[in-house]
Order: structure tokens, then sequence, then C-alpha cells
């Protein structure tokens, strides 16, 4: 190839990426999508998006701290927990956050889902230890001191504990899909043959309460603790799934909450992370940005969102949705 047609080729190439990248960025950051009358009752008309931070490799894990007003997330792939505050922004909070191993390792092996459990402390999944952790050391003075609450269901290791649900008895719920390790399901290290959906009571034991999951992810309660939903970030089963609880904790009647296989073939993003309010609206991670549904499973609307969307928290008086997607974080005054 001559010089000429090398720099015509290099050319053209930039020009193509200039264009992609202004398109992105000149397209709405958020748009809403009304499904049905009561969306307007829960999402304003008038709701505003900003980024607070940008530049992570991939967020995840959200969570609203209200005693100390800063918001919490992982970048999973920077090993890193950050926080930020409206008086300081982005501030590193947590390092290292997932993987304490000393051998040098790809993949996601940060932490990813965090929670607070009912005695306020920092509930951590590592992805790179295969853990599920609690950090042990105060909200305000955070070090990377851990003590492990789950490691493993009869003496084979988790793959990636992703997200958890915390019951009003003190019992943790997580899911556990292969995410983490550096070939997923294929892994070498991976142990279980199956993906798990697990309890942690409050005693500390362990059990497993579903394995036909082929991709458990985001999970959280209805108002109640009565029922659970999990989304399964399969792209051959885009489902949410919906479990009754029995007096014992246990998942029964499992059933489909929703089926989001066309909608993926249309928008980027799987069924991911969510959280429920106190009137039982779901907010949901998925295809385009944030579905929104009713206790029943009826989409109620879309906060469709231009970028890949992981998960979101929501502040105390839920009023405000914090979310991860993609390299940045955003705020939505709902």
């Amino acid at each position: 190839m001559t010089d000429i047609k090398k720099l015509f080729v290099c050319c053209a190439v930039f020009s193509l990426v200039y264009v992609q990248s202004y398109a992105q960025s000149t397209k709405p950051l958020m748009t809403l999508e009304p499904l049905d009358p009561k969306f307007n009752t829960i999402v304003s008309k008038n709701a505003k998006a900003q980024i607070l931070s940008e530049g992570f490799l991939w967020s995840e894990g959200p969570v609203w701290v209200d005693k100390y007003k800063m918001f919490l997330f992982s970048d999973v792939k920077k090993n890193v927990i950050y926080k930020w505050t409206k008086e300081k922004g982005k501030q590193v909070y947590l390092s290292p956050s997932g993987y304490t191993g000393k051998t040098p390792r790809g993949g996601e092996l940060g932490s990813n889902g965090l929670g607070l459990n009912i005695r306020g402390q920092l509930v951590i999944c590592q992805d790179g230890d295969r853990v599920v952790s609690i950090m042990d050391a105060p909200l305000d003075h955070p070090k990377p001191k851990f003590i492990k609450i789950a490691a493993g269901y009869k003496g084979k290791k988790f793959d990636s504990p992703n997200d958890l649900a915390f019951a009003k008895n003190g019992d943790i719920y997580f899911t556990d899909p292969p995410y983490g390790l550096e070939k997923n399901a294929k892994d070498p290290l991976k142990e279980a043959p199956y993906q798990g959906v697990y309890k942690i009571s409050k005693t500390g034991k362990i059990t497993l309460l579903v394995d036909t999951l082929t991709r458990p992810n985001g999970i959280a309660f209805f108002p109640g603790d009565k029922t659970i939903l999990i989304s399964n970030s399969d792209s051959t089963k885009v489902y949410w799934y919906v479990y009754d609880i029995d007096q014992n904790g246990n998942f029964t009647h499992g059933r489909i909450f929703y089926n989001a296989n066309a909608a993926s073939k249309k928008a980027i993003g799987m069924p991911d992370g969510l959280k429920i309010t106190r009137q039982g609206i779901v907010f949901a991670a998925g295809p385009g940005g944030l579905w929104v549904f009713d206790k029943k499973g009826k989409v109620l609307g879309r906060i469709r969102i231009n970028d890949l969307t992981s998960n979101l928290s929501l502040s105390a008086d839920e009023k405000e949705l914090y979310v991860t997607s993609n390299h940045r974080v955003l705020k939505i005054d709902i």
C-alpha cells in the first residue's frame, strides 16, 4: 500500500470514529418512554439526568448510604469501590475491593454488588476472591479488611457472587453467575456445574435456593419479603423471574415475571441490576436502559439511557435514582 493510500485509510477510519463519537455525544442522555398512564405518576415528565462522574471500566453495584449522604459503587475491572458526595465528587473509597490475591489475573476481579445489612455494615460481592464478605471497618473509615460470610457451598467454591438482597429478618440472598471467572462458564477453575442463587441465614448457614437459572444476576425483594425478583442476563433467555418465599425463607412457585427476548434484539443490554420501591414499583436495568414495572409484571414505561446500563440504587426518599452506566455514573431526579 502506498503512503497516500495509507493516509487515505487512516483519515477514513478517524472520520468514522469521530462521527460515531459525535453521534453518541449529541444523542440525549436520557429519554422517557411512558407505556401506561401510571408511569407519569412515578416518573415526572420533567425528570432530568446528570453525569456524576466518568472514566470507569465497568461501573456496578451501586448503593446509596443515607447516613453519610454518599453514593458507593464498584468498578469491577479496576478492583476499586468509589464514593461520590455532593461536596467532594468522586473519591476512591476502598482498594482492593474484590480481589485480595497476589497472583495477577484478568477478568472482572473487583467487587460487584454492594449493600448494607441490618447492622449497617457494608456487604460486598467479591468477584475476584469468589466470596461474599463484610467490610471489617466503619462506613466512614473504610479499610480493605474483610470478614467472609460465604465462601462456597458443599465444598465447592462460588463462581463470582454478583448481587444481593436483604430480608428484614437478617438473611442475605445473592446470585452467582460466572462473569467474574476469566473464561466465564468455561473457566477451568469453575467448580459447581450450575449457576446458583443462595441464602446466607442470620446464623451463617448457606442454602442453595435454585440451580436452574442460566445467568442469575440482579435480585430484590418485593415489600413484605414474600416474593423475590431475579434477572437472568442470558441472551437466549432474556427473562426476569419471580419466586414466592416460603415460611423457611426458601423459594417456591418460580415463574417468568417478564420475557424480554424480543426487546433484546432491538436495544443493547440484558436484565441486570434492579431495585423495588416501598410501593412495589420495579426499576430494572435491561435492554435500552431502565424498565419500570408494576408488581404484576406490567411494563409501565422505560427510561431509555444513552449507554449500556448495569444497575441502580434509590435514595432514601426514593426521589432519586443513582445509576451505573458502563463508563459513567448518573443521577436521575424522578
